[in-house]
């Protein structure tokens, strides 16, 4: 457990050695994409995609995930009701329960 007696600013090295451990190589540099492929029917179109919306996230408003739907769309759109932008901390059960269903229908 972090100890939560320091003063703010200070960072301690556990915060550290987990922050690195949550670090994970990916494609959100420019760089990276103008060399990938673009994404096609056969390499991203083929997969059955379901987005679920999270009702009470104030990063993404529901009315902007509605908007990412309509322009990349899914198979199926789920809600979760009471769901941040961190739903598997929020509603981390409702989560569970979400993706079991999604594997029972797609599987």
């Amino acid at each position: 457990m972090p100890d939560c007696t320091s003063p703010p600013g200070h960072v301690l090295l556990q915060d550290i050695t987990l922050a690195k451990s949550l670090m994970r190589i990916g494609s959100v540099f420019l760089e990276d994409l103008q060399v990938m492929e673009p994404l096609s029917m056969d390499r991203y179109g083929s997969v059955r995609k379901v987005y679920i919306v999270c009702k009470q996230d104030w990063t993404l408003p529901e009315e902007f995930q509605r908007w990412m739907v309509s322009n990349n769309p899914v198979d199926e759109v789920k809600e979760i009701d009471g769901a941040d932008h961190m739903a598997m901390l929020s509603t981390p059960d409702d989560v569970v329960q979400c993706i079991a269903d999604i594997v029972a229908k797609y599987s």
